[in-house]
C-alpha cells in the first residue's frame, strides 16, 4: 500500500548533523511533514528518549522510630511526609550497578541536608538540599536505598 496514494505526505529530507554531534547533543532533521504531524512525531520521539534515560534515585527510606509515613518524630520539625518529599528532591549519582544502602546519623541541633548522607559509590549532586531540622539532643538516624532505573 502506497501512503502517497492516500494523500499522506512523507518527509522528503531526513538528515543528521554530524558536525554538531556531542555526547549530550545531536541534531536530526526531518522536514515536510503533513500539517500537525510534526508535533505528533516530535512529542512521541521526546517521550521515547526521556523514558530511555537511566538515572539513580532514592527508592526506600527507613527511619528509626517511624512506623508509617504519617508519623512524626519528637524533636524533628518536619513530619514524615515532608521528609520524604525533601528526599525526593535529592539528585543522586550512583557509581555501581546494584542498589546501595546509605545512611544519615546526626545528633541535633541542626539542619539535616544531602551532605550528611554517608556511603560509598554514591554522589549527592545537590548537597545543600534540606531534608529535616533536628532539635537539641535529638538523634536522627535514617537509612536510604539508592537504585538505578
Amino acid at each position: 500500500m502506497d501512503l502517497k496514494k492516500k494523500g499522506f505526505q512523507l518527509p522528503e529530507n531526513i538528515s543528521f548533523d554530524s558536525e554538531s554531534h556531542t555526547n549530550t547533543y545531536g541534531k536530526l532533521t526531518a522536514e515536510a511533514f503533513e500539517r500537525g504531524f510534526g508535533t505528533t512525531v516530535g512529542n512521541s520521539l521526546r517521550r521515547v528518549l526521556l523514558s530511555s534515560i537511566e538515572g539513580a534515585a532514592v527508592t526506600a527510606v527507613r527511619i528509626n522510630g517511624v512506623l508509617h509515613e504519617f508519623s512524626t518524630l519528637p524533636g524533628v520539625k518536619e513530619d514524615m511526609v515532608d521528609i520524604v518529599l525533601n528526599i525526593k528532591q535529592l539528585r543522586v549519582k550512583l557509581h555501581s550497578d546494584g542498589p546501595k544502602i546509605v545512611s544519615i546519623n546526626i545528633k541535633g541541633p541542626g539542619e539535616v541536608t544531602g551532605k550528611d548522607i554517608t556511603g560509598d559509590q554514591i554522589e549527592i549532586l545537590n548537597p545543600d538540599q534540606h531534608i529535616a531540622t533536628v532539635d537539641k539532643g535529638v538523634k536522627f538516624s535514617m537509612e536510604l536505598t539508592v537504585e538505578k532505573g
